[in-house]
């Protein structure tokens, strides 16, 4: 039994899978480093995510376009943003408040705006009309397995290559970092920290409205009530494992992505409630990791 379970999970179509389920943390998670270089933690990832997703549902039923339905999410997720700014930047609010509020209020406005538009709970069903879904790239077959994936997954890859570089390849990198640690410095220089940080902010916002849009637009083809399923907390959760450095929660989200595809291969074999859980035992072992390494460095220091 166990070598069937093994033979199961590493395929190619696990490590396919991979890719598809770690793009919706890769690209929040993106997104949260940015605040966080900025000396900001939004926990608020799975509302702007969730209304991103919300947005290009319907928008892309509407319109019959998958790119107005995208542009829209991320528009969306950019006023999220901005108004995460002003709240903690500008209003000084407690940006761990304003978290759990965004979250809060955009999974029951989605759900109430679901049922509103299309008068039932749990998924839209448009009556007339499709969502249009992100066009895939076929790749060829390994064996049986077709080799499909959403477009949205080499634009993640190309992301997190270009982040890498803004944050430490560049001035735009040192000022934002600057920003949350150094702010008296950047003022030296001539730079505001609360633009950098409102850049930060509207950055999340869009990365956030970008993965929402990928939920439902690429990994799924409609919008489910509360879809995020906490991936929001697991993208932050990389992103304080990889310490913010771009590739290091690509890497960190590859492996959450490894996780679910493998979870999700063996329910024919274990419970499926059971399996669904993996992925998040995953993400808690991750933070416990975290808090064993810094016990181990305050030992060291300490001796």
């Amino acid at each position: 039994m166990a070598g069937d379970m093994f033979h199961l999970v590493f395929t190619p179509g696990t490590f396919l899978n991979m890719f598809n389920s770690a793009t919706v943390v890769i690209l929040a998670g993106l997104g949260c480093l940015l605040t966080d270089q900025a000396g900001m933690m939004n926990i608020g990832l799975d509302g702007i995510m969730v209304s991103g997703a919300f947005t290009a549902a319907i928008v892309s039923w509407l319109s019959g376009s998958w790119i107005v339905g995208l542009l829209c999410a991320v528009c969306v997720g950019m006023l999220f943003g901005l108004f995460y700014g002003l709240m903690v930047i500008r209003w000084k609010s407690d940006e761990f408040i304003i978290g759990v509020a965004f979250n809060i209020f955009a999974v029951a406005l989605t759900t109430f705006l679901l049922r509103s538009i299309d008068g039932q709970k749990g998924s839209f069903h448009p009556a007339t009309g499709f969502v249009d879904r992100i066009p895939a790239l076929h790749l060829g077959v390994i064996g049986d397995t077709p080799i499909n994936i959403s477009i949205m997954v080499p634009l993640a890859i190309v992301l997190v290559i270009l982040c890498q570089i803004l944050m430490y390849r560049t001035p735009f990198g040192f000022w934002l970092h600057a920003s949350g640690e150094h702010a008296d410095a950047l003022r030296s220089v001539g730079r505001s920290p609360d633009m950098m940080k409102y850049l930060g902010s509207l950055g999340c916002g869009l990365f956030c409205g970008l993965s929402g849009a990928y939920l439902s637009l690429g990994y799924l083809s409609t919008f489910q009530e509360n879809m995020t399923d906490a991936k929001g907390f697991v993208a932050v959760a990389c992103v304080i494992f990889g310490r913010s450095n771009p590739v290091l929660v690509f890497l960190a989200a590859l492996l959450f992505g490894f996780i679910d595809a493998a979870a999700t291969r063996l329910q024919d074999y274990l419970n499926p409630t059971l399996t669904a859980t993996f992925p998040y035992i995953g993400t808690v072992l991750m933070m416990l990791v975290i808090a064993l390494a810094r016990v181990i460095r305050k030992k060291k220091a300490a001796s």
